[in-house]
Parts: C-alpha cells; structure tokens; sequence
C-alpha cells in the first residue's frame, strides 16, 4: 500500500524520534554505570543517527524539487493546461524518464521538420530569384543597347522591344502562376464547380495548342478508343488549366519531328481517370518524386532554354487537391512519360 508524502514524513519522524528516546534511556543507563567507552559510542550514534536523517532529507529535498521543476517544465511544453501540483513522487522516477525520453524525442523530430522546411525555404527563394534574374537582365541589357544608340536603328530598335516585351511577359507569368499557388494553399481561390464534358474541354485545349505544337511537329490527339463524354462535377476553367499545362509541359520535352501527345480517359466508378502520354525522353526515377515541386527541372539547361515559369506541374497538384483527388506521374527513359487524375464523376 502507498502511502501520501505526508503520512511518510510523518513515520520517518516518529521513527527518528524514537530512536531517539531509546539512545536517551540507554545514556542514562550508560551515565549511572559510569562507562566512559560506552558514552563515546552512544554519542557517536547519536551523531551519526542524527546527521543520516538530515543528509537524506536535504538530499531528498535537493534532488525531487528540481526533478518536480523539470517535469512540469515538460508537461507544460506538452499539454496548453494546469498541472497537477503532485506530479512527482519518489516511487515515480521511472515514469518521469520515459516522459523526459518522449518529450526529447518529439522535440527532436520537430526539430527534423523544421530544418527540412528551412531547406526548403531557403532552396524555393533560391528559385524564385534565379527566374526572375534571368528576364530582368535581359530586359536591363536590351535597354541599354538601345539608350547607347540602338534606338535610332531601325535594324535594332524593333527586334529589342521584342524581346525585352517577352522577358517582361516572362515575368508576369511566374509572378501570377506564383499568386495562382498560394491562393490555392491558403484556400482564397474559391472552386466554381459545375457539370461538363471533360472530353469536349480537352479538345478546345488541342485545338487551342495546335499552332504551338505544329512548331515542333509534334501530333496532338485524343485516345480514339474515348468518343463518349466523360462528365465530371468541378471547376471547368482550372481544369481547362491542368490539361494547358500538361499538354504544353508534352511539348516542351516532345520528339521534334515524331512527337505524340495522347489524351485518355477511363471510366473509375465514382471517377473518371483523365492521362495525358507523350513519347519523350521520359524522367528519371530519382527525379519523378519531385516533378511536382516547384520551379523543380529535371533538365535546368533545357528547360529555362524552352521556356516556362517551372510551375506548372506544382499548379497542377494544386488544383487537383483544391478538388480533393489525386494526380500521379509515371515514366520510363527514353519511352515517354504518363500524367493522371482523378475527378469525380457527374
């Protein structure tokens, strides 16, 4: 049975002071047969006796109080509410160093995290400086040219303007594809979710990237085995953005000259499955965890030399969560590269 700390003190008292009650009957026995030797030792235990119990009270007192400091310490970190004044006891050690033992651990992995996100940080501000570096010293070096007198040549002045208006297009593309995610993350872009033809929305996009993949002689189609509709229910505009970036990331990395983007849709019960598949150089297996990061390129040099804000495919990922369904990469170098999701079907 477990006593409280109060009935403990209370018995460790009564035992000292009977102890002490005998030492004193036993002096006084001692003190009338007049035996020196005999007082020496009894004092010596007296002392000894005495000097034990006030050691092991202070030590006590000393080492709990400060454990009782650090656990609460502990508990407060862990849990937003009152503490129980009692929370330790001698008998409890153990469990004190398995709380102190957790505690450390989630402090540690807490820790992980936010270096990781630090990294992160640091590596996305990275990102966003090297794309924006890049059209704004174009536009500062065609600018001069022209202040240093290329403006009055008629051979210059134009095809400059040209391209410092395509650096500055540049920089208005990542800036709102920038805005268009972190409305996305904090939920300020609200979905407008409607009814339609999934399969009708991914012709307007071919027709509309047409011109763009005729320049590489890259062959746009949808799978011929899916002329029924699909209807789906969620935001016609957003998706019409998902297929825009997927088919123009398809181009991008496409075969000159023998490229083949496919658009397929499979019935999934409560969903339908919508693939786009090109037959490009395809991705690494090391690089496909992270095509949906952003301004993530599996090929920098190729990529920044292509075009594009390198958000696209985090933009993707967005919206198709914004939706609450999935999208997913698979690819084999050299073969192509297959892009899916899921929407919920009318």
């Amino acid at each position: 049975m477990k006593f409280p700390e109060s009935r403990k003190t209370a018995g460790n008292g009564a035992l000292f002071t009977a102890l002490i009650t005998a030492f004193a009957l036993a002096g006084e026995r001692i003190l009338t047969n007049s035996n020196q030797w005999d007082l020496v030792i009894l004092i010596s235990s007296v002392v000894g006796l005495a000097s034990f119990f006030v050691l092991y009270h202070l030590i006590n007192k000393f080492i709990y109080e400060r454990i009782r400091v650090i656990y609460k310490t502990i508990h407060q970190q862990k849990i937003a509410k009152s503490v129980n004044r009692q929370l330790l006891t001698p008998d409890s050690i153990e469990k004190v160093n398995q709380e102190v033992l957790d505690w450390s651990r989630d402090k540690k992995d807490e820790i992980s995290r936010l270096h990781e996100l630090e990294n992160y940080r640091r590596e996305y501000i990275g990102n966003i400086s090297h794309e924006l570096k890049t059209p704004i010293f174009n536009i500062q070096g065609y600018v001069l040219t022209l202040l240093e007198g290329g403006l009055e040549d008629p051979s210059i002045n134009r095809e400059y303007l040209l391209r410092t208006e395509k650096s500055i297009n540049r920089m208005i593309a990542i800036v709102e594809d920038l805005e268009t995610i972190t409305q996305l993350e904090s939920n300020e872009l609200k979905l407008k979710k409607v009814k339609f033809d999934l399969v009708a929305l991914a012709g307007e996009v071919i027709d509309s990237l047409e011109m763009k993949a005729a320049k590489r002689e890259i062959q746009l189609f949808i799978s011929q085995e899916e002329d029924q509709p699909c209807f789906v229910v969620a935001d016609r505009d957003r998706i019409a953005q998902v297929f825009t970036n997927l088919v123009e990331n398809a181009i991008k990395y496409g075969k000159k000259g023998e490229g083949r983007v496919k658009i397929s849709f499979f019935d999934m019960d409560e969903n339908i499955l919508a693939e786009v598949t090109d037959n490009g150089p395809g991705i690494a297996p090391s690089d496909l965890p992270r095509v949906f990061e952003r301004f993530y390129r599996t090929d920098k040099a190729r990529s920044r030399e292509q075009g594009g804000t390198g958000l696209g495919l985090a933009i993707v990922k967005h919206i198709i969560e914004a939706h609450q369904q999935s999208v997913n990469v698979r690819s084999t170098p050299g073969i192509g590269t297959t892009f899916g999701f899921t929407l919920k079907k009318a």
